[in-house]
């Protein structure tokens, strides 16, 4: 196996004041250009992770490997790197970390040689169990070369007694728990799983005789690929020889998708549930224009995460939609701070405020969330010192008041403003004239679903409400949690 290992001295820091994203996973099958249209799928999930990217492919001899620090962009391009990626089957990752470190050893996918030959693997999720199962596997003699919970996986798949590789996975995901997506490759084989609840996405796509699993449709789209369908909660998909082959060997789980991927992390023209993700971001703004009396001037996104929602919001009220804040697309979430003067700019290294369109008007501010509150409070204050007379904060979305463990990383429970503060409290706290969220049946009845009818679902919304679907085995206080922050380096990608 072929590995481009050269250590990159070059450290990005993160600057987002969003929750952060999971990871994008990619894999096709069958394709004299399986590095280049990975490497374009990968281009479309970028949004999912950028602290790193990386791709297997196979040959038909033996495998080979390339890994980076930073972009897809910047990194796979066919002269200089693809070229060493031959081979009709590949699969590809984009990182960020949930746990774990930013070492190059811990940027997926993975591969390891197993006693039924060799496999790759791409993860997007988290493992709530991982620490539990890597002492475990530990004391049983296994030497662990990253600090990711991908890397569980791998060795609870090395190490089943089964001989075919497709049970050796089945016994693997039997004694893990969390969310997670997983796309992985052998010699011939390509193959794609969700967890028992579907808490993190993958899709299936076609490519004239190819296969393509992906996180996202936006990655279909790029590649010219058809949208098949979702691989379904609890589901095992594989190709082998052209042929697409479905396994379900957990018990009938509800399907608990994350409700983030409406809300924030899915790209805005991915189809969820067969509707674009926008479609279900402006529902929540005119939802949450229905359940507000508030009159204003204009109605102002945060860009670009607030878009879609604010857009619905206007239209709802009849109230003028403008652009008062213009986003610095150049600075992206890889931006390398160099000095503490330059941190001290905050939110401003990334949105200013366009006084054409502020000055003196009563301003009805939408984002998608509020996490910490900070940089609410700093936007806010931007808009004052423009000269605008109000400002009111709407959320087209609840309180987040839950931290996360299947795969996103955002901050602890302390650290989220609404966990232990009132509306009031927190409207103060970014000195707003007003502060509203979206209901949670506001929520599920924008996206087409109501209490009163039977198929009225719960989708994974522990954000919100603190119903987790899965146990947090290892969440056990906070020498645990720092461990399983040690141990995301790789994993949750």
């Amino acid at each position: 196996m072929k590995k481009n290992m050269k250590m990159q001295k070059k450290k990005f820091k993160i600057y987002s004041p969003k929750i952060k994203e999971e990871c994008g996973v990619f894999g096709i099958s069958n394709s004299s250009d399986a590095s280049t249209l990975t490497a374009l799928g990968l281009h479309a999930l970028q949004h999912r992770g950028q602290e790193g990217c990386g791709i297997v492919s196979f040959d038909g001899k033996q495998y080979h490997s390339e890994k980076r620090y930073g972009l897809v962009g910047d990194n796979f391009n066919k002269e200089k790197v693809l070229k060493k990626l031959p081979g009709n089957y590949a699969i590809g990752h984009n990182r960020y970390s949930t746990t774990g470190g930013t070492a190059l050893r811990n940027i997926q996918p993975f591969f390891a040689d197993t006693n039924a030959g060799g496999i790759g693997v791409a993860h997007n999720g988290n493992l709530t169990n991982a620490i539990t199962l890597r002492n475990e596997l530990v004391q049983e003699g296994a030497i662990f070369y990253t600090t990711s919970d991908t890397e569980v996986i791998v060795q609870l798949i090395a190490k089943s007694k089964r001989s075919k590789t497709i049970d050796k996975i089945v016994d693997a995901i039997f004694r893990v728990q969390g969310g997670y997506a997983l796309v992985m490759m052998t010699k011939n084989t390509l193959i794609g799983l969700r967890d028992p609840y579907g808490i993190r996405p993958l899709v299936i796509g076609k490519l004239k005789n190819s296969y393509v699993f992906a996180s996202e449709t936006c990655a279909l789209d790029i590649i010219g690929a058809k949208f098949v369908r979702e691989v379904e909660n609890g589901e095992i998909v594989y190709v082998e020889n052209d042929e697409l082959i479905s396994l379900k060997p957990f018990s009938p789980k509800k399907v608990r998708p994350c409700i983030f991927e409406y809300i924030y992390f899915s790209r805005p023209d991915s189809i969820l549930n067969g509707k674009t993700a926008y479609e279900y971001r402006k529902n929540y703004g005119e939802q949450l224009a229905r359940e507000d009396d508030l009159e204003a001037d204009i109605v102002v996104p945060v860009p670009d995460s607030g878009n879609a929602a604010a857009l619905g919001y206007a239209q709802e009220k009849n109230i003028p939609f403008d652009l008062g804040l213009i986003r610095n697309h150049y600075v992206g979430r890889t931006f390398i701070e160099p000095s503490q003067k330059i941190r001290s700019l905050g939110v401003k290294l990334k949105l200013n405020a366009n006084l054409s369109v502020i000055k003196d008007k009563s301003i009805i501010l939408i984002d998608d969330s509020l996490v910490r509150g900070t940089t609410s409070h700093k936007i806010v204050k931007m808009l004052y010192n423009a000269g605008a007379k109000e400002v009111h904060v709407r959320i087209a979305s609840p309180e987040i008041k839950y931290p996360d463990f299947y795969g996103v990383d955002m901050p602890t429970k302390k650290e989220l403003l609404a966990s232990d503060k009132s509306i009031k409290e927190i409207c103060d706290f970014i000195n707003a004239k007003s502060l509203k969220y979206l209901t949670i049946d506001g929520l599920y009845k924008a996206m087409g679903f109501d209490k009163r009818n039977n198929t009225y679902p719960q989708l994974t919304d522990h954000y919100f409400t603190g119903e987790y679907p899965v146990k947090i085995i290892d969440e056990l206080g906070e020498e645990k949690v720092t461990q399983l922050s040690l141990l995301s380096t790789g994993s949750n990608n």
